[in-house]
């Protein structure tokens, strides 16, 4: 299906592990200019970084991409888009995809499938994706966060334990998945509409969301729906460390 839909990549200046990590220099470039190169490839109408520091927005504007300066004090990327949308001023129908600043290795295909999962239905105001996990350990693995979806393919519940929990399969020792079902590892592109993330930022912050650690489940707490589309695979991992940042830079150059 034909979408259109808007690209917000946020990139803070601020990092404990890579400070100044946008502008970070990969393969000739900057960071950020590769993750802006992915928008481009999945064909956004528009896209717009959203920093708090002037020295990212000189960068992006040198690549003659559009940047604003967002407020430091969000408390998620989630209001740090919703105030992108309000000093564009976009309209409430608007889809806007959510790509993190620093994740240069994203398929372009994947922020479409983000947009296109939300344009396709009328329930949610917000879509994400998933992929099957293969591996036994990372089903157990609490930085994999895991989700469980309806029959609609809408999301249950995400996780950072094994869901759904296979009481035959894992009460034994060194027990494993029984494969009567897949597992599904969430994956944090998200797309919005503009009236979606109007009502987010009217929201208190959940309970759940704070024992998990998860934002997202704020949304289920308050009784919204979220549109889960099952991809191939899980993406690269982004940059956080020198070591990420090598890897990439690898991956990069061999394409």
């Amino acid at each position: 299906m034909s979408v259109r839909f808007k690209v917000v990549i946020p990139a803070r200046y601020g990092s404990t592990r890579l400070p100044g990590k946008p502008l970070l220099n990969i393969a000739g470039k900057p960071m950020i200019a590769h993750v802006c190169e992915r928008a481009q490839e999945a064909d956004a109408d528009e896209i717009v970084v959203a920093t708090d520091d002037q020295r990212i927005l000189q960068a992006v504007a040198d690549l003659g991409i559009k940047a604003v300066m967002t407020r430091a004090d969000h408390q998620s990327g989630t209001e740090r888009i919703a105030e992108v949308a309000r000093l564009c001023g976009w309209a409430g129908d608007e889809i806007i995809v959510n790509l993190q600043g620093d994740e240069p290795l994203i398929p372009p295909a994947y922020i479409r499938d983000a947009a296109e999962a939300l344009a396709d239905q009328e329930l949610a105001g917000i879509a994400t994706l998933a992929a099957e996990i293969n591996d036994p350990e990372e089903i157990f693995n609490p930085n994999a966060v895991k989700v469980v979806l309806n029959k609609d393919g809408y999301a249950l519940y995400f996780s950072r334990a094994p869901i759904p929990w296979e009481r035959d399969a894992f009460s034994r020792s060194g027990g494993a998945p029984s494969g009567k079902l897949p597992y599904l590892r969430h994956i944090g592109m998200y797309a919005y509409t503009v009236d979606f993330l109007n009502r987010y930022c009217l929201w208190d912050a959940s309970k759940l969301e704070s024992v998990e650690s998860l934002e997202q489940l704020r949304i289920l707490w308050h009784g919204e729906a979220i549109r889960v589309k099952i991809v191939d695979k899980t993406p690269a991992a982004g940059v956080d460390t020198q070591e990420d940042l090598l890897r990439v830079e690898q991956a990069l150059l061999a394409v």
